[in-house]
């Protein structure tokens, strides 16, 4: 492939999507008390789930620009011409800022901030990689991230704000609204920052909710579909099954667990939702 596509462990793509695809992934850091690891290598979302039960404390933080610029000097070194690499939003972490100052350092390499995460970047990554084997340029292949990226919309519902309060993601203000007994709040991914959007009480309207946001999102023509959750797999799949049944051009949701990063900042319980209207161009032949 003359131009390699490149992304963090944010992009919860459904597993084997990566390595099918020849998607380099670099991973985040989770710390854990004093103890830090590798998103989705060292810190999985099982072991997450434990540590936000036992009330241990949990963070996250960007990888080096040293840890970026090694996977795309492998990259380059195993025979790729150039990188399109691609990256959560630089208002959620500095991850963007990392992957840019790498690509100083080495060269042939574009950065795409997808303002967005979770599968929100993820269709972005997949879009960059069909351009790729199309045999599209760098140029060509970045504006196809990025015009994928613009489209994607994200919602999410939470059991609680509190996590997002103390990762500094949402301000204490936003947080009240998670504070009324039995309230679940909806937010969405807007300007690359995560917004409160609405509140509704118990999980079963959420759920449904959220049925009603994709299906308007979507619109009447085929859609790409993602549905993510943690360590709610059930819910996961009766939420994609509602969708498929409301989404009559809807390609047929894919299912992905977050990981350790997004879920150290939502909790247990998430529920979410990526539309993508439009849906992905088809892969090109061979693919």
């Amino acid at each position: 492939m003359a131009v390699a596509v490149v992304t963090d462990s944010t992009a919860y793509l459904p597993e084997g999507f990566a390595d099918r695809r020849g998607i380099s992934v670099v991973p985040l850091h989770v710390t854990v008390d004093d103890r830090t690891g590798l998103d989705g290598v060292d810190v999985t979302p099982t072991s997450l789930a434990a540590a936000l039960a036992e009330r241990r404390a949990v963070s996250t933080s960007r990888p080096s620009p040293e840890d970026i610029g090694a996977v795309y000097r492998r990259v380059l070194d195993s025979g790729a011409d150039s990188i399109v690499s691609v990256h959560l939003s630089r208002e959620l972490s500095g991850t963007w800022d990392a992957a840019r100052i790498a690509a100083e350092q080495v060269g042939d390499v574009r950065v795409v901030d997808s303002r967005s995460t979770a599968m929100g970047l993820g269709f972005a990554v997949l879009a960059a990689v069909n351009a790729a084997r199309s045999g599209a340029d760098g140029a060509e292949v970045e504006a196809a991230a990025v015009r994928t990226a613009a489209r994607t919309r994200t919602f999410f519902c939470l059991e609680t704000l509190e996590h997002l309060r103390r990762g500094g993601r949402i301000g204490p203000a936003a947080a009240l609204l998670g504070t009324a007994l039995a309230v679940r709040p909806l937010l969405h991914v807007q300007d690359g920052r995560i917004v409160p959007l609405e509140k509704v009480r118990t999980t079963s309207r959420a759920m449904a909710r959220l049925v009603d946001l994709a299906a308007d999102a979507a619109g009447d023509g085929p859609a790409g579909i993602a549905v993510h959750h943690l360590c709610a797999p059930q819910r996961a799949a009766e939420l994609a099954s509602r969708l498929d049944e409301r989404l009559t051009g809807g390609e047929g949701s894919l299912i992905s667990e977050v990981g350790a990063v997004i879920g150290a900042h939502t909790g247990v319980g998430v529920l979410g939702v990526v539309v993508l209207p439009g849906g992905l161009a088809p892969n090109p032949p061979g693919a």
